[in-house]
């Protein structure tokens, strides 16, 4: 069951904009993220969740999708999320938030993906467009936005091909195919 849910929760980069998302539902995906590990317990996360129209189309202008798809320039009008969270650092609390951001946002994601919604985890923010936008205050570390919305596309897992390419790619027909490496190649040692 796990495996499952793993396999539906995909970088999703193409939504029904039109499927508005309620505000409680973020709330919702944040209150998983209080049960979630944190580093010496301190528990540095905050959000900013936004389910508007006007403050999604300011963060949506602040990020940058798919490196590797170099003709697309990210969802177009009608295709884009219609949820974000974003996920900040409290430097008053701690100064080192990377394995609890990561934690929390898979956290997300997969509470997401169990509410029959779709994501896409970025970490290519224009942050000081964003924080001014959004007036957030310099105490405050922009680490990831998560982008979330009822998912509008088709993602393909496959192996990894013998050319060893990484790369993500969409066919002909727009399906997103994800080449994932082998077991075989992640264990090096093994000890029974």
């Amino acid at each position: 069951m796990l495996e499952q849910l793993l396999r539906k929760t995909r970088s999703y980069r193409r939504f029904f904009e039109d499927e508005i998302l309620d505000i409680e539902v973020l709330i919702e995906l944040i209150s998983l993220t209080r049960f979630c590990p944190s580093a010496g317990n301190l528990q540095p996360l905050k959000y900013i969740l936004s389910t508007s129209k006007e403050q999604n189309s300011i963060i949506f202008n602040t990020l940058s999708w798919a490196a590797y798809l170099k003709d697309w320039a990210g969802p177009q009008e009608g295709e884009r999320p219609s949820g974000y969270i974003i996920i900040l650092g409290d430097k008053k609390i701690a100064k080192d938030f990377k394995y609890d951001a990561g934690i929390c946002a898979q956290t997300i994601m997969l509470g997401a993906t169990e509410r029959g919604l779709g994501g896409c985890i970025l970490a290519s923010i224009n942050r000081q467009t964003l924080r001014e936008k959004l007036d957030i205050a310099e105490h405050l570390e922009i680490l990831l936005v998560l982008a979330l919305g009822k998912p509008k596309e088709t993602i393909v897992l496959e192996d990894i091909s013998s050319s060893g390419d990484i790369r993500y790619w969409r066919d002909e027909k727009d399906i997103h195919h994800v080449p994932k490496r082998l077991l075989d190649e992640l264990i090096i040692k093994k000890f029974a």
